[in-house]
């Protein structure tokens, strides 16, 4: 059995930024696309969901309360224990410890959708397989930046690159 696979797949204006500095992503919205820009391939070959508590409270604000991944298993890490709901479960455990045992699971791959706070320490811990970074043209010049000032490296290798219309996708593999 192959170890099933943590990725990080998540969108960036040019300079490197997931959402203005108040979670806002209409800039993101605004970009002319091509279908779905991929999504549904992605979404299928995966069957967990792993969220920082910070984007998921925007989601289920911006989503009017309609739960965008029925069906998957959720998991949102949150420093303060809230009661698990029909959708997710709140996890307030070793980030590392939970993660690895999650990928030792028989399944499909795992989706880390963010936001920046729980993925610096993912990439930090080395717990990442695969990032998949859809590259938006715009410059944001300021917000919540895709990847934090870190004390470490990572190599990646690229396995591809796609273009949906405005976006282009750069798939990578971490280097271990």
């Amino acid at each position: 059995m192959s170890q099933r696979k943590l990725v990080l797949y998540i969108a960036s204006s040019l300079d490197g930024y997931i959402a203005t500095d108040e979670h806002n992503l209409d800039w993101l919205f605004a970009v002319e696309g091509e279908g779905d820009n991929g999504y549904s391939r992605f979404y299928e070959s995966v069957d967990t969901i792993l969220i920082g508590r910070i984007t998921y409270d925007w989601i289920i604000e911006h989503e009017k309360g309609a739960f965008p991944y029925k069906g998957k298993e959720c998991y949102v890490f949150t420093r303060t224990k809230k009661d698990d709901n029909e959708y997710v479960n709140f996890i307030c455990e070793d980030v590392v410890q939970f993660s690895k045992d999650l990928k030792n699971k028989n399944g499909k791959n795992i989706w880390l959708v963010g936001g920046g706070n729980l993925l610096n320490t993912f990439i930090e811990e080395n717990l990442v397989d695969e990032i998949i970074i859809t590259i938006a043209p715009v410059l944001l010049g300021k917000g919540i930046p895709l990847f934090r000032d870190n004390s470490f490296q990572t190599s990646l290798s690229l396995k591809s690159i796609n273009r949906f219309n405005q976006f282009v996708e750069l798939h990578y593999e971490v280097v271990r």
